[in-house]
């Protein structure tokens, strides 16, 4: 299995480990430092050795902060994280902030006083996040200070970095050549007066140079950097063991390798040439040996982000298979589960098992996209729950189950949510969850102007709770990889995201609700972003979604009287088009029930 159950984290070791940077804070003469959940590539995932924040609180969500001081620790999490913080870090000695509540420096502006020292890691922060904190705290006095990172030097057993060897992307699942990439991208640069862009995100890299690799588990990419010339050459600082003849082969000549070690001399030979970074993104450590050697730094966006988001039709087509294969996973792990689940027996751990072996059946499958969720009753309510040997729940019969789940192939990644009955359940689970469901139609049937952006459709997932006055602490959707990452930006649909749709873009639809100590509820399919028929009369080009996962909806869980017509005929036409698609790839047995899971309202 991909997946495994051991508790990577207890709430006891919190204190001492606490007490041990305190006194590296003490022997480094600062009053503060800051603990992301992050690594040099500002990714969402991270490998062992940089799970700095976990090894130092015990939380283990995707994004968080600790803000260490002598006296206060403040862990700093998003919506999705607010039950599960609680329980993975000792609340004597941290403080769980939500941060759409207090932002950290607000929090440190109070805690700290004028003269005191803030540290940090200038490879774990970008410009954007320093430039808020300095903003907010400078005026009082406090100085932030770049120093080594103190949580390494009181990690006795910290992990090696990871050394996973490369692989090539074809060019057919890619729908162009990395050379044809480079040109096009490398003439921007060129365009814009710019010499070079030097781009840190993993998934860029492994996009432009159509490989894949395995340093981070869940997400195919490498630990890397590359500078990527106007004449469209490209510096790839990574370790050079990590490229077998293959690799090599395809990146050819014009893509030159180079260990880490050359990379900080590489950036002071920048002098007086103009490189673009993202602000966003990029290390500070980076954008200071730059300016340090008299480089000028033109800051642009990561020069791969958006055309990596507007997937080619080759793209498209490998999202298509991939989601076919799991289509046909998803319907074999339902059918046992329906029979299964009645029986009473079975655990949260069960059926991630039996979910990891349907899509292994299904071929291709080279590992799921992120650790499934498995919540049963009350854990369902926590939105990003993990289950472990120590938490494992034994669902019982008529409880809410939400399987949260995607697989990586080799043509495409896939991300989906399911909830279902187990049993009778009741009305207040159904009534909820046909809210919910309001909300995931709304947003499938969605026809907007281009230049509209995720914040501008996020509220139509909402109305139906809001009306009910309900709501839910998570975006809506995000983006995802093609055979990459499955949380991708810009893209997104939130109340924070700014970034107009295109086509090509892939985003996943899933409104929810919880109910603390209950239930939770949760509904995903992934979208695409299409062109869309004008109406008569109209003037606007238009953009609408392709639904991209075919899997049943319970219908068990969903009351008639509360849909209108057209979200009716949606889910008939829904399920008619899973029938379709999935039923001709079954067994006769799951077949069957496939006919009755997918019949008519």
């Amino acid at each position: 299995m991909f997946q495994t159950f051991d508790a990577k984290t207890t709430p006891a070791t919190g204190a001492a480990r606490l007490a041990a940077l305190r006194e590296a804070m003490r022997a480094a003469g600062v009053d503060g430092f800051l603990v992301p959940r992050a690594d040099a590539f500002q990714g969402e995932n991270v490998a062992p050795r940089d799970e700095r924040l976990a090894w130092l609180t015990g939380f283990t969500g995707s994004a968080g902060l600790c803000a260490a001081l002598a006296e206060r620790a403040a862990v700093f999490i998003d919506g999705r994280y607010t039950l599960q913080v609680r329980d993975q870090v000792d609340l004597a000695v941290f403080t769980p902030v939500a941060i759409h509540e207090t932002a950290p420096a607000e929090w440190l502006a109070g805690a700290m006083a004028q003269g005191q020292v803030l540290a940090y890691d200038p490879w774990l922060h970008g410009r954007e996040e320093l430039g808020r904190l300095a903003e907010r705290l400078t005026p009082l006095g406090v100085t932030l200070r770049a120093v080594e990172n103190l949580v390494d030097t009181v990690w006795p057993d910290q992990p090696a970095p990871p050394a996973a060897p490369l692989r090539v992307h074809p060019d057919a699942l890619a729908g162009e050549t990395h050379g044809a990439k480079r040109a096009r991208l490398g003439a921007e640069l060129a365009a814009a007066e710019a010499e070079a862009a030097l781009i840190t995100l993993p998934d860029s890299i492994a996009w432009l140079l159509n490989i894949r690799g395995g340093d981070i588990a869940r997400s195919p990419y490498a630990h890397a950097f590359a500078l990527l010339g106007a004449d469209g050459r490209v510096s790839l600082f990574t370790d050079p063991a990590k490229l077998g003849a293959e690799v090599a082969a395809h990146l050819g000549n014009e893509v030159d390798v180079q260990p880490w070690s050359a990379l900080e001399p590489a950036l002071t030979g920048f002098a007086g040439r103009r490189v673009t970074l993202d602000r966003a993104t990029a290390p500070a450590r980076v954008a200071d040996l730059l300016e340090a050697a008299g480089a000028a730094i033109l800051w642009r966006a990561d020069p791969c982000v958006a055309p990596k988001a507007r997937k080619t039709a080759a793209e498209l087509d490998g999202m298509r298979s991939a989601q076919a294969r799991d289509s046909v996973a998803l319907a074999r792990f339902l059918c046992w589960l329906d029979g299964a689940a009645p029986q009473g027996g079975l655990t949260e751990i069960d059926v991630v098992r039996r979910l990891e072996a349907f899509r292994a059946e299904a071929g291709g499958l080279t590992d799921i996209s992120f650790e499934t969720i498995s919540g049963a009753g009350p854990n369902g309510a926590i939105v990003h729950y993990r289950v472990t040997e120590a938490t494992n729940r034994t669902i019982q019969p008529g409880e809410l189950l939400l399987v949260d789940s995607g697989a990586q192939y080799a043509e495409g990644t896939t991300d989906i949510t399911r909830t279902m009955a187990t049993g009778v359940v009741g009305v207040e689970e159904a009534w909820a969850f046909t809210l919910v469901l309001k909300g995931m139609i709304a947003l499938s049937r969605a026809r907007f102007p281009q230049g509209v952006a995720g914040r501008d459709l996020d509220a139509l997932a909402r109305v139906a709770l809001w009306r009910a006055g309900l709501d839910y602490d998570h975006g809506t959707g995000h983006g995802v990889g093609a055979c990459l990452g499955v949380h991708e930006g810009p893209q997104a649909i939130s109340r924070r995201n700014m970034v107009p749709l295109e086509a090509g873009m892939v985003l996943s639809n899933e409104p929810g609700f919880y109910r603390e100590g209950a239930f939770g509820i949760r509904i995903e399919n992934l979208l695409a972003v299409t062109p869309a028929e004008i109406p008569e009369g109209g003037t606007r080009k238009m953009l609408g979604f392709e639904t991209l996962t075919f899997v049943p909806i319970d219908r068990r869980l969903i009351r008639p009287d509360m849909l209108d017509a057209a979200e009716r005929v949606w889910l008939d036409a829904y399920h008619a088009e899973v029938l379709a698609r999935v039923r001709p790839r079954l067994d006769a047995e799951t077949a069957g029930w496939l006919d009755e899971a997918c019949a008519p309202l």
